[in-house]
């Protein structure tokens, strides 16, 4: 079985930012990676101190999820920094876009955990 063709990260990007603004929601690239191949973390501050990063994987039959790091649930903005600084060590191709929405809408599919 022959995978789906993957679309390059920086028109994914470009795509979940004008699809916030659309929305009413605000949403920068923080940290710009690998134009074709990166990997994207979406981080979700709701203004009120606290932030959810959303990581991409992919469940039992290949198909692409979003999990909320770092601990599955919504965590003070400077822990949600941290995981991401953590990751961006790890590898630095990574992008970071960041969502601010008071009402904490991700623009991403639902997320597990």
């Amino acid at each position: 079985m022959e995978a789906a063709p993957r679309l390059k990260a920086e028109i994914w990007v470009k795509a979940l930012i004008r699809r916030c603004e659309t929305e009413g929601a605000s949403a920068m690239v923080v940290r710009r990676g690998d134009a074709g191949s990166g990997i994207v973390l979406v981080k979700l501050n709701t203004l009120d101190g606290m932030a959810s990063v959303f990581a991409p994987a992919r469940d039992g039959e290949g198909n692409l999820i979003w999990m909320r790091a770092p601990q599955g649930a919504p965590v003070p903005e400077p822990e949600a920094d941290t995981y991401i600084e953590k990751q961006r060590r790890f590898d630095p191709d990574i992008w970071v876009v960041e969502i601010e929405d008071r009402q904490g809408r991700h623009f991403l599919q639902e997320p597990v955990g």
